[in-house]
């Protein structure tokens, strides 16, 4: 293995949730005089954090979403989860051979610790990450495209960036490591290639991304 540390994104890398979330955030905001389209929600706010998505609506509307907009979409979100979510095809094989190969791995995910953990309960992939392996853009100043959050998941676990590699589904996510200074594998299942093109490498199939780390 070249590097000392794979961190993964959340959402649409270890869980198959970008397609749910993003369908329920449409809706939502729709219903509240903002008329966004699936393809708007994946276009704009696909690997973000909550707090882009007040700043986008505010900044072209001049209206502020509600206060409780956050609770009332995660627990939407949340229960469409418990119905629907699945781990992304092939990611279990990864987290297996990483571990007993003896890597180190985290997830730093743009979303909230309990969504993180939500899902992972959901999909049984809790079982392969420790609540040290865990970061979210909560536990920073500024989330993703800032490299912030990468940052910081590399030095709680102790690993140079220049040692890590990110696998990544989203452009802003991609961003991120890059500005951290770190290697980026950009999974393309959802995301066009061209808006990964920073990425050091591309794939398609997550069940491919254990050979290609080697």
């Amino acid at each position: 293995m070249r590097y000392d540390l794979v961190i993964f994104d959340n959402d649409g890398v270890l869980v198959d949730s970008e397609p749910i979330s993003n369908r329920h955030l449409a809706a939502y905001l729709t219903e509240l005089g903002h008329p966004t389209s699936y393809e708007d929600s994946i276009r704009d706010y696909m690997g973000s954090a909550m707090h882009r998505i007040h700043d986008l609506v505010l900044e072209r509307t001049g209206r502020r979403l509600p206060e409780d907009f956050d609770d009332v979409f995660h627990a939407r979100v949340f229960a469409a989860f418990e119905r629907e979510l699945q781990p992304v095809a092939g990611v279990a094989g990864v987290l297996e051979k990483l571990a007993a190969d003896g890597v180190p791995y985290c997830v730093a995910s743009s979303g909230s610790h309990e969504r993180i953990r939500v899902g992972h309960r959901a999909t049984g992939l809790d079982r392969w990450f420790a609540d040290e392996q865990i970061f979210s853009s909560q536990d920073v100043g500024r989330g993703k495209p800032a490299p912030d959050l990468f940052l910081y998941a590399a030095e709680r676990m102790g690993v140079e960036p220049v040692r890590c590699v990110v696998v990544e589904d989203s452009p802003l996510g991609v961003q991120a490591a890059v500005a951290a200074g770190m290697d980026v594998y950009g999974f393309t299942a959802m995301t066009p290639a061209a808006k990964l093109a920073e990425a050091t490498q591309l794939f398609s199939d997550m069940g491919e991304l254990a050979d290609l780390l080697v």
